[in-house]
Formats: structure tokens, C-alpha cells, sequence
């Protein structure tokens, strides 16, 4: 760190941290660039949005620390929560004109949102609002209710209840929920936001490859416990945050049976890594209110080894012949369930035993949108797999390939998890994907 005086006060240079060809901004860059995407999907994504669902008024309600997970997707970089009783008010007049973003709130939402009340001269926030929708006169009045989709549910029961309330003193206005709207809000992906998106997914890749190394593992001392650590210790260290605790797991030639559930809780225990070992990392970062959801492999060589074996080089083209089977199959309108009924029927013709659980992903990292299967439900998934793809979206291909292992005597499984995105020219990897091993030598 670097320092100079300039008058009486102290101007600190920090040395940021960089990883490649990758440069994390600063927090103070971060925030202009958040509130420059924000602000053009306000004006330009919103619209079409609303337009497309049919909705004229949308109406959000949140809490200070209870936020609706929508509306904290609208708030600018400044604000790290919602103030007092926090109602955003997103009407379109119509007619082509801009969609007008109101604050029903003590505070004017940085420029984001025009503060419309004065408590001074309307004590009451409730009869505040409703007075807004009646002059503004909307066809339909939508809250973000939803029984299926979690995101799409944030407002409170108390909240409903005082506005309900509220309305019932006044002239009928009949509520709708926002489900398509507040999940087309979350699953599209702007045009800027894509410009930074790859940034994040490349940078994840690097920090996997690091860890995957042999300045991070020793065979016959590191454990995998240690490599997780150290993937948290990295993430702090880039000044990110890790959206869950990844894990690093591992298989080899033992009498030990591949578990999916293990694999991800009792398969988390510290091991010893060895020569020989399969080792698997699921990982995720957060940045400019991105997520990545990433899992890669890696082959400890044994004394001798240049290479992973060719069985397991196998495995992995059997994963990856899974990946190309499954995003051909996207196309705008189809479900979730008929795209995964559809490619494990394909990939089970080719002698492939699949295992296929997607999801969206954006600013959640399990976000809102079409799920693509689950590990424990590849029948297919109730209501949230039969919401169908739209274009301009992004999801984390998650899926599992099982192959058997003779020189094992038993079946491994090789998990992939790469970000994509969707859009009228197919489905394309933000930064690739992995079609080999990485390596880590014994000494």
C-alpha cells in the first residue's frame, strides 16, 4: 500500500489484486458500473419485460433487512438494504413513454427511483400508495407473490395484510402476483451485464486451476479440506465473496462406492489426497451482483505419469458428449422437463447413464427461471421444470456422466457445472469448458 498527503487529509493507493488478464475494480468502480447496468435495465429491459407479461403496475414492498429478493436487485450500489418501509412503484403510461419509477418512501432511491410521498403532508404510507395507484389508474396491480417460485414470493405476509387492508378503504383494486414478471426480471441477462459476466467465469476458472496445483495440494498431506480452505482464503483475498462453501471432493481405486448425496455433505470431510486420486471442486464467487457456480476435476499423476489414464480421460468425453447432447436441446418455448426427458433418452441411446440438474443462474446463484432437472428428481420437476426457456438467459449446466471404471472395479462419476448463455444463436459457454484434466504431480 501506497500513501502521500495531499493538503491536511491522507489519499491511500491501494495496490489492487489482479489474476491474469483479469482486473477486479474497486469498490467505488464497482458501484458506478452496478448502477450504470441497473440503470439501463430499468430503461430499456423493464419495459419490454412489462409489456411482454402484461402488467402496467408493479408494486414492491420491503422492510429494512427483510428484503424482497427482487427489490434488492433494484437498489443502488449505496444502498445495501432497504430504509424504513422501502415501496418501489415501476408504472407504464404507455403510448411508448419511459416507465416511471416512483419511491413510496421516506428517502428518494438515489436517482433510481423520484421519492413520491411526503410524510409531512401524508402521515400514512398505505393511503399514500393507494392515492398513487388511483391516480396513476393501472389495469392490474401486481406484488410479488408466487406459491412456487421462492424469488418471486418476497413480499411478507404483513406486508400483503396492511395492503390489502389499505386497499379494501378504497375503491376495488384487485391484486395479481408478478411471478412471470419478477422471474423475467431475475433470469434476463442484459446486454452490459454480459460484457462482465465472462470476466467473473474466467476468473473462477483460474482460481480453480490454482487450486488444483501443486502450489496449493502436496499429495500424501494436503487434504481436501485444505484445498477448500484455501479457496476461501482466495476468494477474500480478490476482495469477492464466496456465494456458499464449496467443496472439494475425491474418488479413487477403493472398495468406496460413488454416493451423490455423500458427495456433497459426508464426501466433504477431510481426506488425504494421493497419487491417484480423482479430485472434483464445486466453487462460486459473487461479483458486480453476478454468480458463478462452477465444478471442475483434477488427476493427482503417480510416480511415472505424464498423463491422466486413459479411462478416465474416457469418463471425461463421456461427460462432455452428455454437455453437447443437452444444449442441443434448448430451443425458446421448450420446458425444462422435455429438454431433460429429451436428452437423457438421447444420451441413454449412446450408452451414456446420465444425470442432468441445471439451473439458472444470475444474481442468485440457484436463481429464478426454467429448472433443468434435479440429482434426486430425473423424472423430471414439478411447475418450476415446466416453465419454459426464453432467450437472453443464463444457467449453470450441472450435470453428471457414470461411467464404469474396470480398472476400478466400480463406477465413478464425472460432475461438470459451466456457465451459459442461451440466446437466438444456441447455447455458448461464457469461458469454455473443461475438456481436460488438471494435474498435479505426485512430487
Amino acid at each position: 500500500m501506497k500513501s502521500r498527503l495531499i493538503g491536511m487529509g491522507l489519499l491511500l493507493l491501494w495496490s489492487l489484486p489482479s489474476f491474469g488478464d483479469s482486473s477486479i475494480l474497486p469498490m467505488r468502480e464497482r458501484a458506478i458500473k452496478i448502477n450504470q447496468i441497473l440503470d439501463d435495465r430499468l430503461q430499456n429491459l423493464l419495459p419490454q419485460l412489462m409489456r411482454r407479461e402484461g402488467i402496467d403496475m408493479w408494486v414492491l414492498i420491503s422492510r429494512e433487512y427483510n428484503e424482497d429478493p427482487v427489490l434488492k436487485t433494484m437498489l443502488p450500489a449505496n444502498w445495501l438494504s432497504a430504509r424504513r418501509r422501502t415501496i418501489l412503484v415501476l408504472f407504464d403510461p404507455g403510448q411508448g413513454k419511459p416507465i416511471e419509477r416512483l419511491a413510496v418512501a421516506r428517502y428518494a432511491v438515489d436517482s433510481l427511483f423520484k421519492k413520491s410521498w411526503n410524510k409531512e403532508q401524508q402521515p400514512n404510507q398505505w393511503d399514500s400508495l393507494v392515492k398513487l395507484i388511483q391516480e396513476k389508474g393501472p389495469k392490474t396491480v401486481a406484488i410479488n407473490k408466487s406459491k412456487h417460485f421462492a424469488l418471486a414470493d418476497g413480499i411478507t405476509a404483513t406486508e400483503y395484510e396492511e395492503f390489502n387492508e389499505a386497499l379494501s378503504k378504497q375503491e376495488a383494486i384487485d391484486l395479481v402476483s408478478s411471478e412471470k414478471l419478477a422471474i423475467a426480471w431475475l433470469e434476463t441477462r442484459s446486454k452490459m451485464e454480459m460484457q462482465v459476466y465472462p470476466e467473473l467465469i474466467q476468473l473462477g476458472h483460474k482460481v480453480i486451476a490454482e487450486a488444483f496445483s501443486n502450489k496449493v495440494i502436496k499429495p500424501g498431506v494436503t487434504t481436501t479440506d485444505d484445498v477448500v480452505w484455501w479457496l476461501r482464503e482466495k476468494v477474500k483475498d480478490l476482495r469477492l465473496q464466496a456465494w456458499f462453501h464449496p467443496s472439494v471432493s475425491l474418488q479413487r481405486s477403493s472398495l468406496e462406492k460413488f454416493d451423490h448425496l455423500k458427495a456433497f455433505s459426508e464426501g466433504t470431510k477431510a481426506r488425504v489426497i494421493m497419487p491417484g486420486d480423482l479430485l472434483h471442486t464445486d466453487f462460486g464467487m459473487t461479483y458486480l451482483r453476478l454468480n458463478s457456480d462452477q465444478q471442475q476435476h483434477a488427476y493427482v499423476l503417480k510416480e511415472g505419469e505424464t498423463d491422466a489414464p486413459e479411462f478416465l480421460k474416457k469418463a471425461l468425453k463421456n461427460a462432455n458428449r452428455l454437455q453437447d447432447i443437452f444444449t442441443a436441446n434448448f430451443k425458446e418455448g421448450r420446458t425444462g422437463n422435455e429438454v431433460l426427458q429429451m436428452s437423457r433418452k438421447e444420451a441413454i441411446s449412446e450408452g451414456i447413464k446420465p444425470s442432468i440438474y441445471t439451473h439458472p443462474i444470475g444474481y442468485h446463484g440457484h436463481a429464478a427461471g426454467t429448472t433443468l432437472g434435479m440429482w434426486d428428481s430425473q423424472g423430471g420437476v414439478p411447475v418450476q421444470g415446466d416453465y419454459p426457456l426464453h432467450y437472453d438467459t443464463a444457467y449453470s449446466i450441472e450435470l453428471n456422466a457414470a461411467t464404469f471404471i474396470p480398472e476400478w472395479n466400480k463406477e465413478i462419476r464425472i460432475m461438470l457445472e459451466e456457465e451459459a448463455f442461451f440466446d437466438k444463436s444456441g447455447v455458448n459457454y461464457l469461458d469454455g469448458r473443461q475438456t481436460e484434466f488438471h494435474l498435479i504431480k505426485s512430487q
